[in-house]
Parts: C-alpha cells; sequence; structure tokens
C-alpha cells in the first residue's frame, strides 16, 4: 500500500495497529453508505471559525525576493514557514499538520459529545464515547496502576524453560499481544481474490535496524537513551535499579540480534522480499522449535491453506533463538515489550517515559499534546472506522465527493492520453498498461459499507482494559480474513485521515473524506488551485500502479510481470536518473535523501504531476482566457500550490528519521523534485537554461 505522505504523528504511535490493517470508517452523509443496525451516527453542529484554518496559497506568503528558478519551495513556502514555527508538541509543521489538526479537532468535539450523550447501548456513539471518557480519566488510571497488565505478566513469569515459549507465543498472538513478528491477512499476491496470512520480522522497538547497528554518534546516543529507557519502565513496574539495568543491556542485545537478521527498508521495497508463499508443512520445517501448525489451530484459523513467510533468514534466526537463547532473557524481553505496548494507557510515569524516549529522544517532540489528543490517537487506532462514522456524517458534505469524482475521471483521462503517447513504450506493454488502467477503482470519501463494530466491548471503566479489549476485537477480525475471499468494500484508511493510498492488489486509490480540503481540494477555488492540489495526488495515487514496484502487479492486482525486456530496461534507465536526482539532496550536513528508498513516491510524483497539468489544460480548453490572479497564470498557480501542498517542516530528529525509515522524500525536496523536470514549469516562469528548476536535456527525467 503506497501513500501520499507516511502516517502523521498525531500524539505517538500506538501498537493497536499490528494485529492487522487499519479498519475502514464510516459515512452517514445519506449516500449509498449502508451502516450494521443500531450504529447509526448523530448530526453535530461544529463552527467553521472554532477550527484550525488550513494553509492557502496566499500572494501574501510569496516571496518576490527569491526566483521561482533558482528556489521553487523557498520563493513559495519559506516566508509561511519561518513565521510558523514548529510547534513544541509536534515533529513536523506544515499543510498536512494543519489539516491533520483540524480534523482532531472535529474528532474531539465528536468524541465529546459522545461522552456526553444518552445513548443507545451498543450503538456507534455509545462505543466511541466511553473508550474517550475511559481515556480521559487520567484518576481512574493512575488508581488501577499495573493491574490491567497483569495477567499478561503473570503468564510471562510462569514461563518454565524454553520449551514452553512456543505456548505462550501461541495463546497471545490471538490476543494481539504478538511482538516476535508480525501477522496480518492480505491478498495472495499470485491470487489477488483471496486473503493468506503474511508472516514477517518484527520484534524491534528502534525504528529499524540501522539504529542498532550504525556506528554514528546519535545512533549511539538513542541506544544509551533506549537502555536508559527501558530500565525505567522495569524499575516502574518492580524491578531494582541495579536489576532493571542489568535486564536493559539483555533486552538490547536480544533486539540487537534480530535486527542483524533484519531486512533494512530499502530491501523491504521489493514485493518478492515480502512474500515466499509455502505450506503449513514446508514452514514448519523451516522453524522446527515453532510450529507453524499449532499456531494456527490455536489462533483459531484451522485451514490457513498457503501462507507467506518470507524473510527467512530471520525467522531461522528467531528459531535458534528459542532453542538457544537463556529463557530469563526471553522472560525479561516479553515483559519489557508488554509494559512497553501498554505504556500509552498506564499512569502518568509510564506513558511520561514512553513519550521522552520513542516522541522526544527518537523524533524531537518537545512536549505531549494534550491528553484528549493522546485519547483520540489511541481510539483511531483501535477503533477509527467507529470513529469516521460519526466525522464523514459532521465533515463532508455529498457534493464534495461528487466533485472528486468528476476530478478523478478528468485525471483518468488524461492519464490514458499519456500511456497511448509514450514513444518509449512498446505495443505489447502498452496494452497490458491501458487494460490496469481500466480496472483502477476509485473510492472517495468513505466505504460504501460499514465494518460491524457490535462485537467490540468497550466500557466506562479501564482505559487500558478497553485497548486490551479492542487489540483482541480486531485481531480475531484480522485471523477470520485468512483464507476467505478479498472484501472490496474494505478501506485502509479512515475517513478522518489526512493522507490518501494506492492499493496494488486491489488495483484502486483511496481518497479519504479529511484530505479534501484546502490546498488539497477547496470547491471554491480556481481550477489551478484544486489540480495543482487534489488533482495531483489523484495523479500521483495512480501512478503508483506504474511505479518500479506498482508496476510489478497487472489488471487484477497479481504479483506477475506484463512488461517486455526492452521496455522493462527503457523505464529502468529513466527511473536510475530519478533516484540520482534525489540522492543529491541534502537536508542536513552529511546525510542525503535516500533516492532509491523513496524512488516509488518521487515517479508517482512527477507522473501525478504530470498528468495533473495536462487534466487542467483539458479542462480549461483551448478557448480558455486566463484571469491572472494575483498577476499569476493558471499555470504558475497550479505549479505553486503543487509547493504550498509540500509547505512541511521537521525537527532535526524527525527529518534524521524520515531519511532512514520513511519511503517518502522532505516535503521541501517533493516541491521542486517534479516540477523541476517539466518544461512546462521552466516555460511558466521564465527559467533560462542553467537554473536549478530547469534541467537541462542531459539531466532531465522524462517517464510520464
Amino acid at each position: 500500500m503506497s501513500r501520499i505522505l507516511a502516517p502523521l504523528p498525531l500524539a505517538f504511535a500506538i501498537a493497536l495497529a499490528a494485529c492487522g490493517k487499519p479498519p475502514a470508517e464510516t459515512n452517514v452523509s445519506g449516500d449509498a453508505a449502508s451502516a450494521p443496525a443500531g450504529q447509526t451516527a448523530q448530526k453535530l453542529s461544529i463552527a467553521e471559525s472554532a477550527l484550525p484554518q488550513p494553509v492557502r496559497l496566499s500572494r501574501a506568503d510569496i516571496d518576490d525576493s527569491i526566483s521561482a528558478c533558482q528556489a521553487f519551495g523557498d520563493h513559495v513556502n519559506a516566508r509561511w514557514l519561518a513565521a510558523n514555527p514548529i510547534p513544541a508538541d509536534q515533529t513536523r509543521w506544515g499543510s498536512f499538520s494543519l489539516l491533520a489538526e483540524r480534523s482532531l479537532a472535529v474528532q474531539h468535539e465528536i468524541a465529546r459529545a459522545a461522552a456526553q450523550a444518552d445513548a443507545a447501548a451498543g450503538s456507534i456513539t455509545r462505543k466511541v464515547g466511553d473508550f474517550f471518557a475511559s481515556g480521559m480519566d487520567q484518576a481512574g488510571i493512575e488508581a488501577a496502576g499495573l493491574a490491567p497488565l497483569q495477567p499478561l505478566l503473570d503468564a510471562i513469569d510462569a514461563i518454565a524453560d524454553n520449551a514452553a515459549l512456543p505456548a505462550f507465543l501461541r495463546d497471545s498472538y490471538p490476543l494481539g499481544h504478538g511482538a516476535l513478528f508480525s501477522l496480518h491477512a492480505s491478498a495472495d499476491q499470485r491470487d489477488s481474490r483471496r486473503n493468506i496470512a503474511y508472516l514477517g520480522q518484527a520484534g524491534l522497538s528502534l525504528p529499524e535496524r540501522s539504529y542498532y547497528l550504525d556506528e554514528r554518534e546519535d545512533r549511539a546516543r538513542i541506544r544509551a537513551a533506549f537502555l536508559d529507557y527501558v530500565a525505567t519502565v522495569l524499575t516502574l513496574a518492580g524491578a531494582d535499579a541495579d536489576q532493571a539495568r542489568a535486564q536493559a543491556q539483555q533486552v538490547m542485545e536480544f533486539e540487537t540480534r534480530l535486527a542483524r537478521a533484519s531486512l533494512d527498508r530499502l530491501s523491504l521495497r521489493d514485493p518478492a522480499a515480502r512474500y515466499n508463499p509455502m505450506s503449513l508443512a514446508e514452514a514448519d520445517a523451516l522453524t522446527p522449535h515453532f510450529s507453524w501448525s499449532a499456531f494456527f489451530q490455536s489462533a483459531g484459523v484451522a485451514e490457513p491453506g498457503t501462507i507467506s513467510l518470507a524473510m527467512t533468514d530471520f525467522f531461522r534466526e528467531v528459531d535458534t533463538m528459542l532453542a538457544e537463547t537463556p529463557v530469563e532473557q526471553w522472560k525479561t524481553w516479553l515483559r519489557y515489550r508488554a509494559i512497553n505496548h501498554a505504556a500509552p494507557f498506564l499512569p502518568a510515569a509510564y506513558e511520561q517515559a514512553h513519550f521522552q524516549f520513542h516522541r522526544q529522544t527518537i523524533a524531537g517532540q518537545q512536549e505531549q499534546g494534550e491528553r484528549w489528543k493522546r485519547v483520540l490517537s489511541a481510539l483511531n487506532a483501535g477503533m477509527g472506522e467507529a470513529l469516521g462514522q460519526l466525522y464523514v456524517a459532521e465533515a463532508f458534505p455529498p457534493e464534495s465527493k461528487a466533485q472528486m469524482q468528476e476530478l478523478v475521471g478528468n485525471l483518468s483521462q488524461a492519464l490514458r492520453q499519456r500511456l497511448e503517447q509514450l514513444d518509449w513504450m512498446g505495443e505489447e506493454t502498452r496494452a497490458k498498461a491501458l487494460e490496469k488502467w481500466a480496472s483502477f477503482t476509485p473510492k472517495i470519501g468513505y466505504p460504501d459499507v460499514w465494518r460491524d463494530w457490535s462485537g467490540a466491548e468497550i466500557s466506562r471503566d479501564g482505559y487500558a482494559a478497553n485497548a486490551a479489549r479492542l487489540q483482541t476485537f480486531n485481531n480475531r477480525y484480522m485471523l477470520d480474513k485468512i483464507g476467505k475471499p478479498v472484501d472490496p468494500n474494505e478501506w485502509g484508511m479512515s475517513p478522518q485521515t489526512v493522507n490518501a493510498y494506492y492499493r496494488a492488489s486491489a488495483n484502486e486509490i483511496v481518497f479519504p473524506a479529511a484530505i479534501l480540503q484546502p490546498p488539497f481540494f477547496d470547491p471554491d477555488a480556481d481550477p489551478a488551485l484544486n489540480y495543482g492540489g487534489i488533482g495531483a495526488v489523484i495523479g500521483h495515487e495512480m501512478l503508483h500502479g506504474y511505479d518500479d514496484q506498482g508496476s510489478k502487479f497487472d489488471a487484477e492486482g497479481n504479483f506477475v510481470n506484463w512488461w517486455t525486456d526492452q521496455d522493462r530496461a527503457r523505464f529502468d534507465a529513466a527511473t536510475d536518473k530519478l533516484a540520482a536526482q534525489f540522492d543529491a539532496y541534502s537536508p542536513l550536513p552529511g546525510l542525503h535523501v535516500n533516492g532509491r528508498l523513496a524512488l516509488g513516491e518521487n515517479i508517482a510524483d512527477l507522473g501525478g504531476l504530470t498528468v495533473a497539468l495536462d487534466a487542467l489544460r483539458n479542462s480549461l480548453g483551448e478557448s480558455f482566457e486566463d484571469p491572472m490572479i494575483d498577476g499569476y497564470s493558471q499555470t504558475q498557480r497550479f505549479f505553486m500550490n503543487w509547493a504550498t501542498v509540500w509547505r512541511i517542516a521537521f525537527t532535526e530528529e524527525a527529518m534524521k528519521m524520515q531519511l532512514t525509515v520513511g519511503p517518502h522524500a522532505p516535503g521541501a525536496y517533493r516541491a521542486i523534485g517534479a516540477p523541476s523536470n517539466m518544461p512546462a514549469f521552466a516555460e511558466a516562469f521564465g527559467c533560462q537554461p542553467g537554473d536549478p528548476m530547469a534541467r537541462g536535456d542531459e539531466e532531465r527525467v522524462a517517464i510520464w
């Protein structure tokens, strides 16, 4: 699944989503959508003036002292970024962040109203309200202490020897407590109509394997802070200081061993690295100390059929550790992981320690977000679709969906024209490319069919208990998909998420309601802004179907090569140049963008922006007379709004993490990367050969 932007850290990451893909959301705007009985939403009334205002392209923000041809991103964004520093409770700030804050403000009003409502038992409103109220009950959380986690800690303490470890892992995974490896259900890469179980590497507390293995000074500081953090949470849970420090070293050694056996982020971009189909008997043979047959039987999946167990070196290492690593070290690691995972739902001392390490040390966030934001983060992670049903009723008018459908249609036609005219693509490949184009499925705003939450048990008493029950509920929902047909109505994001994505297995492009606001989409704006905003995003998601990885899937979403060798070689030559272009960008001294890691997103940016400009010009028609708004042409405003979308600043720590684990280049380089390859930009702004924003024929990347 490819997104227009990496998920925004609204507070800190909650690991509830590890039990499967994020749920689809709900909506009650009177459309064709349907909801299970008893799950209707209640309309609120929230004043527009009370919401954070989104970023819009404004003449006042343009810095005429900076040449558009020399530094286009600074020309459009530097003045605004200088006047709007990153807030203390954020790690990045800009267009996406303000829309996320706007979405959160609406969600906050919804959750507060739900908590105060006399809603029917079992209704969506009641569940949302009870979860929110339990999270806001700080006194109740303090009084409960570590008690909500005690049964799991007791089960860990009861592990007698290494031979008992597999049984513990089998029992804990169905409850959503799995930390050692990932497990999710998704479409079989060779048969996109059926879900299979995917097992993959996991078990690391730090963002990526390099955080354990690199000798860089900043990585060493984080490792030292990690030891302090582990010792702190183990001390809070009852260990004495010396014992906790020794146990923290055991945790570090345990995870470093997992890191050495793990693939890096760049390797994981390849679908083949994440897909290794086999039978249960073959999986059992790969890990003789851990029976996958017993694991799935314990999980209530009697007939999983073919499973995917990729990253075999990782699983071989885990199997060796099950036999050789002392059981007390295993128990120490399991105890720490349980506390770390639950920390956001535990008393303030645990939550503060979790924040200080995961958000402050690693990402540079100086202050915790307000408690209501943290609770909403957990609510979104655990039952985002339920909250989304209420959100759509409040914040997404049906006419926005109709306008988006028209834009999608215009972008689709522009993409077809491009595919038909590519001079480097042969007719055999072109026929398959057009077949894929014809099968694109757009999803806009919210799901047509909402997920049923009637089985989720939520009470007003016990925040940690609610989170644990949702883990189990969501994990059961995921496990029940294994071996079943893929549900075409399911969404991978909630409507209140400020993002968009392409899913290769379904060949679908998805645009949640919350992104359909300025600077992306404004029903009252001139065409240039909408095409340079959401139009380019639509094109971006479509072009993911043809990027270096999405192009490995056919019209039906199967992992099949449909390219001739000659066409693939031409494509790779062009994308190699794009990777090299981004490799040259250096956000921090000595650190560069990883052009290979960000390649798929940059291919989609270049293609999406190119197709969006075609669609804008098609929509305006040959007889169009440009009104020159604020003295700028429609083409200029198109590119200026594209840059406005990528108006994003990072803390230094967050930037370092983005360069290591993020599949997206930082926004400052996305603002200029694609336009600098487009002759239309140079023409619009009068750029001359040699200007940074007017790449010459030898260095210009032309794919689409």
